[in-house]
């Protein structure tokens, strides 16, 4: 795109409910800003939220959002928020009366905020003209100038179309989504030589058609990085959950030379989440995507390299290197390598789930399929807080939600707060001692047969769309041979490697014992849910990810 057509394209919103405000402020804003960016006002939040997916859709930017901070039904702080998801890199701006100076400085780490202004503006040549100059420079110069739209051409109830939209959507790529069934999607297919049989295409934003594409082409295709800029790092951490970004952001900041590898998104489990309440710093919450952008953003800031789509598929040890190698046969090395794979949800073992995912089943994923949901009867299978954060997502617009959970309780493995939110659900039922027997459907999910585990009995009921949320295995077959796992294939470390009579573990050659968070491989360290007796949470995870990094520089001073 050229840099006219992207001037033309790009926004300034500005949101108040007052109208006499909202034409002041918009004028101010033509009057300096009207020959390079469109200015779009709204007098609501809900109003703005529309224009700002309406430009979305239309591949548009936005570049800045000033918003008032009284507004009816929804305040300014609230539309910031959930602006943020539509425009993550939209610098935000509050305006604000003085006796709300208080509520503006908690907005920093609300919405992260980047500037407030207090009303009145004038004149705007000393108040708001240099504060804007200073955002859309810091815009200009950010990743978040996003190209043309990816366009998804495929079946709603089809495994790899799920897949592909996943991936993107987790990405943080901008993509539309078109049946193939639909005039617009049929259009397209012929635009590429394709009769329909192979699903989906993906049209690049430079217009490049590819049919099924594998992970690792679709990255590269659409603009995220998969291959390292060196032969050679000081630190290569392996996995992007919060502990991997976490370690990213404090490896890079304090100088060390680090390379995140992530197989499919940044984020992890926790990505996925759509409402995170318990995160320090966070007393109104933070959905996962939004969490993990930030930290994407902190690292790559730093000097961090983020690399999407590339599978790991073993660790060498040869000398003071660590290579890691990749399943195309390629691999990077480094002094030291941090294991942050975290876990995957398990799957569940029961006739007609395989043939059925992605036709109505799915492991995860309820953010990408939530609109599909609205107005039906949803099950989740689950009884952790990533199963009870989905539940409340996804009761804000589904008819009925079932949580399926084989304990006789929730308190095993849930949150307190999430078990009361549950509880105040109308929509939201909880049915305790039940597992899923069955799953029945011909081209989609139907039914399922449940089954109570004290009683034994069955029932089949109708369901269209089910969620599953359970167990944690680790990631880890890969490391087989190399570092020592539990019987669960979680990694050991420090002092779980330590023979009963205090001795470091067989091949230990170093004349100190392993540092805490260090594998039986010197310089090899292991962080977050991967970890054997780890707290499986975001903000111990985030917490390992800084620790290991101060472990790193030790092992290295040492080395």
């Amino acid at each position: 795109m050229t840099e006219v057509a992207e001037a033309a394209r790009t926004v300034i919103m500005t949101v108040d409910d007052d109208p006499g405000v909202s034409r002041a402020v918009a004028r101010d804003l033509r009057r300096r800003y009207g020959g390079s960016y469109r200015i779009v006002r709204a007098e609501s939040g809900e109003s703005a939220l529309d224009a700002l997916r309406e430009l979305k859709l239309r591949g548009d930017l936005v570049a800045v959002i000033l918003a008032d901070y009284r507004m009816p039904q929804m305040t300014g702080i609230e539309f910031l928020e959930q602006a943020l998801d539509v425009y993550p890199g939209a610098r935000r701006v509050l305006l604000t009366a003085y006796a709300d100076t208080n509520a503006a400085i908690d907005a920093i780490n609300v919405v992260d905020l980047d500037h407030y202004l207090l009303k009145p503006w004038d004149p705007p040549e000393e108040k708001l003209y240099p504060v804007l100059d200073d955002l859309l420079e810091a815009w200009r110069s950010s990743d978040f100038r996003p190209v043309p739209s990816t366009k998804v051409v495929g079946h709603r109830f089809s495994a790899r179309s799920s897949e592909v939209r996943e991936f993107l959507a987790r990405n943080q790529v901008p993509y539309r989504w078109y049946s193939a069934d639909e005039p617009e999607g049929r259009r397209l297919l012929a635009a590429a030589g394709e009769d329909g049989q192979r699903l989906p295409l993906v049209v690049t934003p430079d217009g490049a058609p590819l049919v099924e594409p594998e992970a690792p082409e679709l990255a590269a295709r659409v603009g995220l990085a998969t291959t390292p800029t060196a032969d050679f790092y000081d630190l290569v951490v392996i996995g992007g959950g919060p502990a991997g970004l976490g370690a990213a952001v404090y490896g890079a900041s304090e100088g060390l030379r680090t390379v995140l590898v992530e197989r499919s998104a940044t984020g992890g489990q926790a990505g996925q989440s759509s409402r995170i309440e318990n995160y320090l710093g966070f007393p109104d919450g933070v959905s996962g995507a939004q969490l993990a952008e930030r930290a994407r953003r902190q690292a790559v800031k730093f000097g961090a390299e983020l690399l999407t789509a590339r599978e790991v598929t073993g660790l060498e040890i040869s000398g003071a290197a660590r290579t890691v190698r990749f399943s195309d046969g390629s691999s990077v090395s480094a002094h030291s390598v941090l294991l942050a794979t975290g876990v995957s949800y398990r799957q569940l073992d029961a006739p007609g789930l395989t043939e059925l995912t992605g036709k109505g089943v799915y492991y995860g994923s309820a953010l990408t399929e939530a609109p599909s949901c609205l107005g039906h009867d949803i099950y989740i299978v689950g009884g952790a807080n990533s199963a009870g954060q989905a539940a409340m997502y996804l009761s804000k617009g589904a008819k009925s939600v079932t949580l399926l959970v084989r304990g006789p309780d929730l308190s095993a493995s849930m949150s307190h707060y999430l078990i009361q939110q549950i509880a105040e659900a109308p929509n939201i039922s909880v049915r305790t001692g039940t597992v899923v027997e069955a799953a029945h459907g011909s081209d989609r999910l139907e039914q399922l047969t449940l089954r109570d585990t004290v009683t034994g009995e069955t029932e089949r009921v109708d369901a269209q769309w089910m969620f599953v949320f359970i167990g944690a295995a680790p990631l880890t077959d890969w490391l087989e041979g190399t570092v020592l796992r539990d019987e669960r294939g979680f990694i050991l470390a420090g002092p779980d490697l330590m023979t009963p009579d205090g001795r470091p573990p067989a091949g230990w050659e170093l004349d100190r014992p392993p540092y805490h968070l260090e594998t039986n491989v010197p310089g090899v360290f292991v962080a977050g849910d991967a970890r054997a007796e780890s707290a499986k949470r975001v903000a111990s995870a985030v917490g390992e990810g800084a620790m290991a990094v101060m472990l790193v520089h030790r092992y290295l001073e040492q080395s």
